[in-house]
C-alpha cells in the first residue's frame, strides 16, 4: 500500500479522502491555492503545500505544480477526487513519468472515454444501446444538419470534450440549429480548449439514472447498483437517490450487466460511473462515462456498505477487487442532497461568505460529507458545493422523511451567506418526487429559470 498520498483537489472531496488514507495508515498530503488557506482538509494533513494563487488554472489546474509538491513531498500516490484534474489524461501521465501512481484509470482509457464521440462508438461495438445521432465529431454546420435531417428534432448539441452538465445546448427547432452549432462550438473552445461537437437525439421526459462500477487489473469487473440523478437544474445534479425508485422490473439489473460490458470494453481500472437516460418506455440508453468518483458516490456506500474510496486505492496499489458481483447486496434506500452556497431566490446566484454558525444535522443513519465549519470563509473562486446531505433509511418513504427532518436540523448562517437547503426541502415534499414519478423537468415545476441567469464558477463543479 501506498505511504504518502497527495489530494489533488480541495473542498469536502479532499476530507473525504483524507479520512480514507488516515484509517488505511498512509499520510496525507493537501494542497492548496491562496484562497484556501483556511480549508479544512489542511486540519487533517500531515504536510500541507500551496500550490499556487486564487485562479484554479494556476492552482489546482496546473499539473507541474501538483506533480512539482508531490515529489518534493515524497508522495507515491496521487488522488484527484473529482473536478479540476481528475479525468485529465496529461496528469496521469505525468505521475507515470515520475514514478508516482495515479489513483484513477490509465491515461488511454481516460483520454478515450473522455472523447465523448470515442466513447459512443466504443459503446455501440460494446452493444450498449444508443440514441440517434453522430459517433464523430461534426466539423461542419452542413454535416451536422444532415445528421439532424435524419433523425430530427428535438436535438442536443454537445461537445465532445464536454463534461460536468456544460458545453451542450437543446434545440427543438429545426430554424435554430445552426446557431445552436456554433454557439456552442463557441462554448466548448472557451470552456475546454476543444471546440468539436457532436449530435444526439434529445430525449424529452427522461430519467438520469448511472451505475457505479469497480473494476481492477486483473480483469475483475462487477457493479454495485444504481442511482437515480433525474433531478437537476441546467444538467447539473441536485439530489440522488439509490436506489433508482420505480424502474421496471429487471431494468437495473440490465443496465448494471451493460455497464460491466462498456468497462471491459474500455479496459476501465478503478471506480466509475456509466451514466444512462431512461425513457418513459422502460427503455435505457448510454449517455457517457465519468472516469473517476463522484459527488454522489456516498448514498452507494450508503445501500451496499462498500467504501469506494477504499477500494479505489486498494485497485491503484494492484490488488485484486475484495468484491465478487454475488457479493453486492443493496439494502434500504440512501438520498443525498448538495447544499450549495447559493440564493435560489436570485437565480441561484453564488452567495459566499463568513459562515457565522455551522451546525450539520445529526441522528441514526445521517451522513454530511463537507468542508464547513464555524468560521469558515467560502470563497467565491470555486465551485459553490459546501455539503452533501446523505441519509438511510430501510425504504424510501422513511429516507424521504429522513431527509427532510435532516434538512430542517440543519443551519447555516452568515452575512450574505445562502443555501439551497430550503429550495431542497421543496423539492423533496414535491408529489411528483414523493411518488417517484419524476424525470430531468423536476425542477423547472419547482421554480422556474429567471429571465437573466446568474453564472455560477464551476472550476470544479461537477453534475455527476
Amino acid at each position: 500500500m501506498f505511504t504518502t498520498v497527495l489530494i489533488a483537489n480541495r473542498g469536502e472531496i479532499a476530507v473525504r479522502v483524507a479520512r480514507a488514507c488516515k484509517e488505511m495508515g498512509m499520510r496525507v498530503v493537501a494542497v492548496h491555492s491562496t484562497d484556501d488557506r483556511d480549508s479544512a482538509v489542511l486540519r487533517l494533513a500531515d504536510e500541507v503545500v500551496q500550490i499556487g494563487p486564487a485562479a484554479a488554472r494556476r492552482s489546482y489546474l496546473n499539473i507541474p505544480a501538483v506533480v512539482e509538491a508531490a515529489l518534493r513531498t515524497g508522495a507515491d500516490a496521487v488522488h484527484p477526487g473529482y473536478g479540476f484534474l481528475s479525468e485529465n489524461p496529461d496528469l496521469a501521465e505525468a505521475c507515470a513519468a515520475h514514478g508516482i501512481t495515479f489513483v484513477g484509470p490509465p491515461p488511454d482509457v481516460i483520454a478515450r472515454l473522455g472523447d465523448k464521440t470515442a466513447a459512443r462508438a466504443l459503446m455501440a461495438e460494446a452493444g450498449l444501446p444508443l440514441l440517434p445521432g453522430s459517433l464523430h465529431a461534426l466539423d461542419t454546420a452542413e454535416e451536422a444538419q444532415a445528421v439532424v435531417d435524419a433523425i430530427g428534432c428535438p436535438v442536443i448539441v454537445k461537445a465532445a470534450a464536454g463534461g460536468g452538465g456544460r458545453g451542450m445546448t437543446v434545440v427543438t427547432r429545426p430554424e435554430d440549429f445552426v446557431r445552436a452549432y456554433h454557439e456552442t462550438r463557441a462554448r466548448a473552445q472557451t470552456l475546454f480548449g476543444d471546440g468539436r461537437v457532436y449530435v444526439e437525439r434529445y430525449l424529452e421526459s427522461a430519467r438520469h439514472v448511472e451505475v457505479q462500477v469497480l473494476c481492477d487489473t486483473h480483469g475483475n469487473a462487477i457493479h454495485l447498483g444504481e442511482r437515480d440523478c433525474s433531478v437537476q437544474r441546467r444538467h447539473q445534479k441536485l439530489i440522488e437517490e439509490s436506489p433508482a425508485p420505480g424502474l421496471p422490473d429487471g431494468l437495473a439489473a440490465r443496465m448494471g450487466e451493460a455497464a460491466v460490458r462498456g468497462a471491459r470494453a474500455a479496459g476501465y481500472v478503478g471506480a466509475g460511473t456509466f451514466e444512462f437516460l431512461v425513457a418513459p418506455d422502460g427503455t435505457f440508453v448510454f449517455m457517457e462515462v465519468n472516469c473517476r468518483i463522484q459527488v454522489e458516490h456516498p448514498v452507494t456506500e450508503m445501500v451496499t456498505g462498500v467504501d469506494l474510496v477504499r477500494e479505489q486505492f486498494l485497485v491503484a496499489a494492484g490488488r485484486p477487487l475484495t468484491l465478487r458481483q454475488e457479493d453486492v447486496v443493496c439494502s434500504g434506500a440512501a438520498i443525498e442532497c448538495r447544499i450549495n452556497a447559493e440564493d435560489a431566490a436570485r437565480g441561484f446566484a453564488p452567495a459566499p461568505g463568513v459562515l457565522d454558525e455551522f451546525v450539520p444535522p445529526g441522528g441514526p443513519f445521517v451522513r454530511v460529507d463537507t468542508h464547513g465549519y464555524t468560521g469558515y470563509r467560502i470563497p467565491a473562486s470555486y465551485d459553490s458545493l459546501l455539503a452533501k446531505l446523505v441519509v438511510w433509511a430501510p425504504d424510501r418513504d422513511q429516507a424521504v422523511a429522513r431527509m427532510r427532518r435532516a434538512l430542517d436540523e440543519f443551519r447555516i448562517a452568515g452575512p450574505g451567506v445562502r443555501t439551497t437547503s430550503g429550495f431542497l426541502r421543496t423539492v423533496i415534499e414535491h408529489p411528483l418526487f414523493l411518488r417517484a414519478k419524476h424525470d430531468t423537468s423536476l425542477v423547472s415545476h419547482v421554480l422556474p429559470e429567471p429571465a437573466a441567469p446568474s453564472p455560477t464558477p464551476s472550476a470544479n463543479g461537477d453534475a455527476s
